[in-house]
């Protein structure tokens, strides 16, 4: 059986200034996604399940499941406030979104197998997807247990300005903690990372995760039971996310072994407005080297 690829593409991008998952960057108007879900089906994947904002759906059908359903199996999930687990309610004022560990959570009505889950607007790169895609073949779908690909800091930073990623700590192979840390630059001596007004150095060679992730169907049950304890402690902060790190986090908790899977792909993404051009020209150099036609799909 074929995995499944859970694509978050709910968000709004404020940095970036709108809806960045359906902006083009290829030579035929391709997204971003677009080249994620190529190089799942090259990769093997079976199905891809969107987790998206209702009001997004005409445009979303329009210019992405057209494109893409002739070619693999998709379905389309709402990330909506009120969908919750029974006895959970949205608090009066709730207006921010629950996180992406609520938005992963959504999409278990329409997952059956092992699963990856990506965001809309990042490049993950083929081979990520290909590791990802053989690991997920050899685990056991009865039992819980999670995954996650390890990028090179090095490989995963913006030219046009700070980022945050999970640096994850790895004994053997596999997750011991991923640490969120933020506003990571690149500076004349090196690479920093900053808590309030203090940099801190880290190594260029750290593995940081970039939401790659992949799982098996009882996860859902994790992460629904992680929700309702985040939902118990947090539910009168009207701005708390349940994130999806704290799913993993959660199964090292109970004593699983989480892979972390080495990749050489580089990942680049829309993080801002200005990195959208040297996007456009990374994907026209990987156009012109053969890795990918010039126009994705026939329709």
């Amino acid at each position: 059986m074929r995995s499944t690829l859970v694509i978050l593409a709910a968000g709004m991008g404020s940095r970036y200034g709108g809806l960045k998952q359906m902006d083009s960057v290829g030579p035929s108007g391709e997204t971003i996604m677009d080249y994620t879900m190529y190089d799942a089906i090259q990769a093997g994947f079976g199905k891809i399940v969107f987790v998206i904002r209702r009001q997004m759906e005409k445009a979303f059908n329009e210019s992405i499941l057209r494109r893409i359903s002739p070619n693999i199996e998709v379905e389309c999930v709402f990330q909506e406030l009120d969908h919750l687990p029974e006895g959970c309610t949205v608090p009066d004022g709730r207006e921010k979104p629950w996180g992406t560990g609520h938005a992963l959570w959504v999409a278990h009505s329409a997952v059956s197998t092992p699963f990856a889950m990506v965001n809309a607007d990042d490049f993950y790169g083929r081979d990520a997807l290909r590791v990802m895609a053989n690991h997920l073949s050899t685990v056991d779908q009865k039992e819980a247990s999670g995954c996650l690909v390890g990028f090179v800091l090095e490989n995963t930073l913006s030219e046009y300005g700070s980022v945050s990623r999970g640096v994850c700590e790895v004994d053997q192979g596999n997750l011991v903690s991923i640490q969120e840390r933020t506003h990571i630059a690149r500076e004349r001596d090196g690479v920093y990372y900053k808590e309030g007004e203090e940099a801190f150095p880290l190594k260029e060679t750290e593995l940081v995760s970039m939401n790659l992730m992949g799982f098996t169907p009882p996860v859902f049950d994790v992460m629904e039971e992680g929700f309702r304890s985040f939902y118990e402690k947090n539910n009168h902060n009207l701005t708390a996310e349940f994130y999806i790190p704290d799913v993993l986090k959660a199964l090292v908790h109970q004593g699983n072994q989480v892979p972390v899977l080495p990749t050489s792909s580089r990942w680049f993404g829309v993080t801002y407005k200005e990195d959208k051009p040297a996007v456009q020209s990374q994907i026209a150099r990987l156009v012109d080297d053969g890795m990918y036609p010039s126009k994705l799909w026939r329709r």
